[in-house]
């Protein structure tokens, strides 16, 4: 359930800034008809830091509504405080949702200690299935391979997301966690790398606008077709690198904007809008990916 390309989807807000559920519906019937895998909903690409509560869950609950049992719902479960995260995660048992993705926590820096203990408790909780997520560049924290394979001994904690570019770990966590421990990455510039060193699937901010592409290659990769997956991903790579030429989700909700996939690009502060100067960039990544406006 847990491979292929994964969307870790934008939340579309209106001109006012509310969420817009009808541009919701359209996003995850795009993603059916693409062959994307699977939708993170209310990941940090879908503005996790800024909805509410009750917006969080609420749009979780309306992607699984969507969804209708087509393609699998993981929820951002996510927080730094590890009451909060329990919260999350409890708040979604059952729902349908396959599994909760939960960062690591952010801001107040624990140690490898107490992110196990963060996640041991978390899984005590809940009986849904838990994708760790290290991403130490948006969070100040890296949680190791060795604590990683601490928590892969308990029962739920059943995969990581890797963003941190870092290949070598992909054998170091096999090792330590075993084969059947799910290893994503949460890198689209090197995700394919990722899946030919052993991993399993990509959590990719670039499915958003180039579903299926990335699905497609993907499915390729995961098949051992490596040479007509890195096809793809050339063609692709520009626009990996230009998605990142600001702040997740600011050029991504511009394309997708942009490519009628969303009726507005509205993002909450403190996110503003792409720049005018990053645009020509972004929409020629777009155009040099195939990926047309």
């Amino acid at each position: 359930m847990f491979s292929g390309s994964m969307v870790a989807l934008v939340t579309p807000l209106d001109e006012t800034g509310e969420v817009d559920y009808a541009s919701l519906a359209s996003l995850v019937e795009y993603h059916i008809a693409a062959g994307t895998d699977a939708i993170v909903a209310v990941g940090t690409t879908g503005e996790s830091a800024t909805l509410t509560v009750d917006e969080h869950v609420k749009v979780v609950l309306k992607t699984l509504e969507f969804a209708n049992g087509r393609i699998p719902i993981i929820a951002g479960t996510g927080a730094n405080a590890t009451h909060e995260a329990i919260t999350f995660s409890k708040l979604f048992s059952g729902t349908g949702v396959a599994g909760c993705l939960s960062v690591t926590p952010y801001y107040n820096k624990p140690t490898q200690e107490g992110l196990y203990q963060h996640y041991k408790a978390i899984a005590e909780a809940t009986e849904l299935p838990q994708i760790l997520y290290n991403v130490p560049g948006r969070t100040a924290v890296d949680m190791l391979p060795e604590t990683v394979a601490r928590l892969a001994k308990l029962e739920n904690i059943v995969g990581i997301k890797d963003a941190t570019g870092d290949l070598s770990r992909v054998q170091k966590t096999r090792e330590l966690c075993g084969e059947d421990f799910i290893q994503l990455s949460g890198d689209d510039a090197s995700g394919l790398d990722f899946v030919a060193a052993g991993g399993h699937g990509v959590i990719s901010v670039t499915a958003n606008v180039a579903a299926e592409d990335m699905a497609t290659m993907f499915k390729l990769a995961l098949s051992g077709q490596i040479d007509a997956a890195r096809e793809i991903n050339d063609r692709l790579m520009p626009l990996h690198k230009k998605l990142f030429v600001e702040s997740n989700p600011i050029p991504v909700k511009w394309a997708a904007h942009q490519l009628g996939l969303i009726k507005h690009g509205q993002l909450r502060l403190p996110l503003t809008e792409l720049s005018e100067s990053a645009r020509s960039a972004v929409a020629g990544a777009l155009k040099d990916a195939n990926v047309l406006l």
